[in-house]
């Protein structure tokens, strides 16, 4: 199976590295500067085991020909319409698309341009970054990845994308309910983002503020919407995602925070913005998801004047 990995960076750069130590067919899609980087080499730094690989395989836009069995999609939310345009060329009829972004509406983008049956549901679970190098750190023992067919069960398909991506010093557990993960995953970042990012403090320093029951409150308005959709959280998810945003001493900040705090670019309107429409009109000015998305679009709102000033 050919695999076509869109992006280089911390999360496909891992999982593709992983495959190509584990002897698939894999070949990253990137951009000229990354593509400078990967002429040195790919290195992976991880406690599962350091990594380098010195001809990684790699193609930029310009360069793509045949069509792809599968395409492992990775890229922040901000940069999914650029990534749809640089890889539908190599769609073709048995192609597979396996994202891996946070949220639902990547999922609605990628039906639209190229049909439900060719897009998988997805998530991943890994804490990994680029350092200046441009080396995947990989930070703690988590690097995982699930997925399945949107419309649910096993199918063939599902069959052979798990075979080609197991075996790979990377947990990849194929599901029959994807859809129901991925709506639970969202409910906690988005929780997690909109507290830590609007209180601008890991979730131990806000228990120890005494406003540990706000994070709270804010999973019951995000665990609503999901259920609201149809897609109801489980007890267990949600006893676990109390039990992590309840603890006292807790480091725990979602990585939107560690965007903001570097003046990065952050996937607001993709994590929270999205969750906050499909909630329809339950959600009035003074609720707690719209203050945490006016927030985040307040630091959107500062981050481009302030980039316009420089540049002027």
């Amino acid at each position: 199976m050919r695999i076509l990995v869109i992006g280089a960076g911390a999360i496909g750069g891992y999982f593709g590295a992983r495959l190509i130590e584990a002897g698939r067919d894999v070949t990253f899609l990137v951009r000229p500067g990354r593509a400078a980087q990967l002429r040195q080499g790919l290195v992976v730094k991880s406690p599962a085991g350091d990594l380098k690989l010195d001809a990684p395989r790699f193609v930029t836009r310009d360069q793509l020909a045949a069509p792809y069995d599968l395409v492992l999609l990775s890229c922040k939310a901000y940069d999914l319409e650029d990534a749809i345009a640089s890889f539908a060329a190599v769609v073709g009829p048995d192609t597979s698309i396996l994202p891996l972004l946070n949220g639902m509406a990547h999922i609605d983008a990628l039906n639209a341009r190229f049909g439900m049956s060719r897009v998988l549901g997805g998530q991943c679970v890994i804490s990994a970054t680029l350092d200046d190098a441009g080396r995947i750190l990989h930070l703690n023992d988590m690097h995982s990845m699930s997925f399945g067919e949107q419309g649910g069960g096993r199918s063939e398909r599902l069959t052979r994308v798990a075979a080609v991506l197991s075996g790979a010093k990377f947990t990849a557990e194929p599901s029959e309910n994807i859809l129901l993960e991925m709506w639970e995953k969202w409910v906690f970042i988005a929780t997690a983002a909109g507290m830590t990012c609007l209180m601008r403090a890991a979730i131990g320093d806000i228990v120890a503020a005494g406003a540990g029951a706000l994070p709270l409150a804010l999973l019951d308005d995000c665990a609503g919407i999901a259920a609201n959709n149809g897609f109801t959280p489980r007890a267990a998810a949600l006893d676990r995602f109390r039990a992590i945003l309840s603890a006292p001493q807790s480091p725990i900040m979602a990585s939107m925070l560690r965007d903001i705090e570097r003046g990065a670019r952050i996937e607001a309107d993709h994590i929270v913005g999205d969750l906050l429409r499909r909630g329809g009109d339950d959600f009035g000015p003074q609720s707690l998801l719209r203050i945490a998305f006016a927030h985040l679009k307040a630091y959107e709102a500062r981050r481009q004047r302030e980039g316009e000033r420089r540049s002027g």
